[in-house]
């Protein structure tokens, strides 16, 4: 089994050092790096497995978010998981619409560090997996699984990975209510309800972009979502 290599960029030297140990004492390979254009220098040549952002670095308080648009740019699959002292919802919204997959207080114990980042690797290990369902078409739905894209209308919906899952588990099943927990656990991801609802709204704003009538993820109050049938 190949070893994991996860680049961390955080500012706080005792705090790089303390993730650095703990995920390389888990058999985890860790390269740390501490300041912006040190990061963007080692991932324009470098292709992690796994990148921990810290969203201020030095004197550019945004800097984290900056490096995550561009590796989203980058690729499209690769698990960004933004660990911040910044945990309100404005910078939560703002890290997940850039693309990052999971966004953590640093307050947030260790095991439960690994526990986040062992399933976004789990998840990354499902998306590169040869699944049985190459395609599913649901209406003016298409979903190309092996790709992680999916179409509206014959347009492309630019979702992010954890986007294109929850999507992905809704409409795999249409008409069925799927939890908030469920649709956690089908996109690999460990967040508080609040999180996926924020993913619904944002999901739901980017097919109204190419549709505006799109109504087809519906709420049910108090246990979930369901794709329209």
């Amino acid at each position: 089994m190949n070893q994991k290599h996860i680049v961390i960029v955080e500012d706080e030297i005792d705090l790089l050092a303390n993730y650095q140990a703990t995920l390389e004492k888990h058999g985890y390979e860790v390269t740390g790096l501490s300041q912006q254009a040190q990061a963007e220098k080692y991932f324009i040549k470098n292709k992690p497995d796994l990148v921990i952002l810290d969203v201020g670095l030095g004197n550019n308080a945004d800097a984290g978010f900056q490096i995550c648009q561009q590796l989203r740019q980058q690729s499209a699959t690769l698990p960004i998981l933004m660990l911040t002292a910044r945990d309100d919802e404005i910078d939560v919204v703002s890290g997940l619409r850039l693309g990052a997959d999971d966004y953590l207080s640093k307050d947030i114990s260790m095991p439960h560090l690994l526990a986040r980042v062992a399933g976004l690797f789990r998840r990354q290990q499902a998306i590169e997996s040869t699944q049985q369902t190459k395609q599913i078409d649901q209406g003016e739905l298409q979903i190309m699984v092996d790709n992680l894209q999916v179409y509206w209308q014959g347009e492309l919906i630019d979702l992010t990975v954890t986007e294109f899952w929850m999507v992905q588990s809704l409409a795999r099943y249409p008409g069925q209510v799927k939890t908030r927990d469920q649709l956690m656990n089908d996109a690999n991801v460990y967040v508080d309800d609040s999180t996926i609802t924020s993913h619904i709204k944002r999901i739901r704003k980017k097919f109204q972009k190419t549709d505006p009538e799109f109504e087809q993820i519906d709420t049910v109050h108090g246990m979930g979502y369901r794709w329209k049938p």
